[in-house]
């Protein structure tokens, strides 16, 4: 068995690793994203095209009004208010958390079961 440091070592290689692949997953273009294993939130910019591509799926703001916001996730379009329960869409729960004058923030997260 390899000396502890080197075991340490190689543990941290590893989370290393996987780090940059979780992180080289997610791409945007008017929008930041927070992703972990199974959920990212992503904040859209108002006023521009912004989309994001996040645990394999394609998110799009298509609008947004008062406390509402319409996006696309997985090729389906969603209106959702703030302080509504997840959608169920494509295997992911999806979420509204704010709707401001700047920005939109959405959270995206696989379902358990699917």
């Amino acid at each position: 068995m390899p000396p502890a440091p080197a075991r340490r070592a190689a543990g941290l290689l590893a989370a290393l690793a996987l780090g940059v692949a979780v992180l080289a997953g997610c791409s945007s273009e008017g929008a930041s994203t927070d992703c972990g294993l199974d959920a990212c939130t992503v904040t859209f910019d108002r006023g521009v095209e912004a989309s994001a591509n996040i645990l394999g799926v394609e998110a799009r703001l298509i609008g947004a009004q008062g406390d509402q916001a319409t996006i696309e996730v997985a090729g389906e379009q969603l209106t959702l208010t703030t302080g509504q329960q997840a959608a169920e869409v494509g295997g992911f729960a999806v979420t509204l958390d704010s709707v401001t004058d700047n920005e939109i923030k959405v959270r995206v997260a696989r379902n358990a079961g699917g």
